[in-house]
């Protein structure tokens, strides 16, 4: 990540409310990575392997996905928040189908 990305935001983030637990999903995930590259340096079955990794990349996902749930719940409620329930329907709707990312 280049340092213009990471100062892209105008807006100062505290952790939300689901960091902590993304943060343990993605170290767990890290440490069953390891474990798949040692399968692969040691020779073992290339389905196993693969059944592995995919594993990973479910974890991975899935913490992603909880990341930007977290973020639209947290970061974008603080803008819109305001606004009367009549003008909020688009608001609700994009966070409803940003689910299914």
């Amino acid at each position: 990540m280049s340092e213009a990305d990471s100062n892209s935001s105008p807006h100062n983030h505290a952790p939300h409310h689901h960091h902590e637990a993304i943060s343990k999903r993605l170290k767990r995930a890290e440490g069953h990575l390891r474990s798949v590259v040692q399968m692969i340096e040691s020779g073992r079955n290339c389905v196993d392997i693969a059944q592995q990794l995919s594993a990973v990349e479910k974890a991975i996902t899935q913490a992603k996905r909880t990341l930007i749930q977290d973020h639209l719940d947290h970061c974008l409620e603080d803008v819109v928040g305001s606004l009367p329930r009549s003008q909020r329907g688009p608001i609700d709707e994009f966070k409803t189908i940003t689910k299914y990312l």
